[in-house]
């Protein structure tokens, strides 16, 4: 019966061990570029839906999901949830998604990024694009401690998480972030999950735009984030995924993303349902069709999730 007892709680400490994830502050926490004293006090909750959120972010943070050591290839991607700049959806469109890329050998981190305010930024509207800037850079500086190779580090996002990666594929040679070593800002590949892309009346999503910009926003910042007007021919490969029939942000962001990426020859792929809605994350429930399939055969195709050569 000892023995039974032992083995079972050496067990149940392994598996403690092996399910903990390590969770990294991107910044030093009296470095926090554009960041003020705030008395907000970050929250984690279940929302009405069911789904984890997390509000009042003044600490962005990464959390590590390490695949098993002997499927990991070296590919990383950084995933930054939606939530309409308001909140996170920190499961659903976070943790659940860095499992499913470990299953793939992938090394994935979970951006917990700031939520633009003026309580907590001087510039309420870089201070996304800075986390996922320093994302980057740390992950790529602090690649060989993961065993990642440094051409080989995207960057995924939902909604207005898709806006965000968007925004950082498309503004890679703009710092907003100390530098000094002159690290490479640039993802070497981008998946768009149903994102928030536009910010003109037409199709932009509204409330991602007032949390980014304000109420009236300064023209230029205008068209400096609606990322269709950005794309250049060294933007990185893109996928992406949207629902024709979602409401929250219409399809036509994804449809003149890709438009935009055509004309300049960038490299991307796109799968459309026809229904589906917003926000459904891994699953949609209207459809059997895994998405994140076709995510895996495009990255196959670009040799990102092939079995490691490199030695370190």
């Amino acid at each position: 019966m000892k023995k039974f007892l032992f083995f079972t709680l050496l067990y149940m400490l392994s598996k403690h061990q092996a399910d903990a994830q390590e969770i990294i502050p991107l910044y030093a926490a009296d470095a926090i570029p554009n960041s003020k004293p705030s008395t907000l006090v970050e929250k984690t909750e279940k929302a009405g839906n069911g789904h984890m959120i997390t509000s009042n972010v003044t600490q962005p943070t990464l959390t590590v999901y390490l695949p098993p050591a002997d499927k990991a290839n070296g590919t990383a991607v950084i995933i930054c949830p939606g939530g309409g700049y308001f909140i996170l959806a920190a499961e659903h469109e976070g943790s659940d998604v860095a499992k499913k890329f470990n299953e793939w050998g992938v090394t994935a981190f979970v951006l917990k990024y700031r939520l633009p305010s003026a309580e907590t930024m001087g510039d309420p509207t870089i201070g996304p694009l800075q986390d996922a800037q320093r994302a980057i850079q740390f992950v790529r500086e602090k690649a060989k401690l993961w065993q990642l190779e440094s051409r080989q580090i995207g960057i995924m996002g939902f909604s207005a998480g898709g806006h965000l990666a968007a925004s950082a594929a498309v503004h890679f040679d703009q710092s907003f972030i100390p530098n000094p070593l002159k690290t490479s800002l640039r993802p070497d590949f981008v998946i768009l999950a149903y994102p928030v892309i536009s910010f003109n009346d037409e199709i932009g999503h509204k409330g991602s735009r007032e949390k980014l910009l304000g109420k009236e926003p300064d023209p230029a910042k205008l068209k400096y984030f609606s990322l269709e007007t950005q794309v250049t021919k060294k933007t990185p490969p893109v996928f992406l995924m949207h629902a024709k029939d979602d409401k929250g942000v219409k399809v036509d962001n994804t449809l003149q993303f890709a438009e935009a990426l055509e004309k300049n020859k960038v490299k991307h792929d796109i799968y459309l349902y026809e229904k589906g809605g917003h926000g459904f994350g891994l699953k949609n429930p209207t459809s059997d069709v895994d998405w994140m399939k076709y995510v895996k055969e495009w990255m196959f195709g670009m040799d990102l999730i092939l079995k490691r050569t490199s030695k370190f």
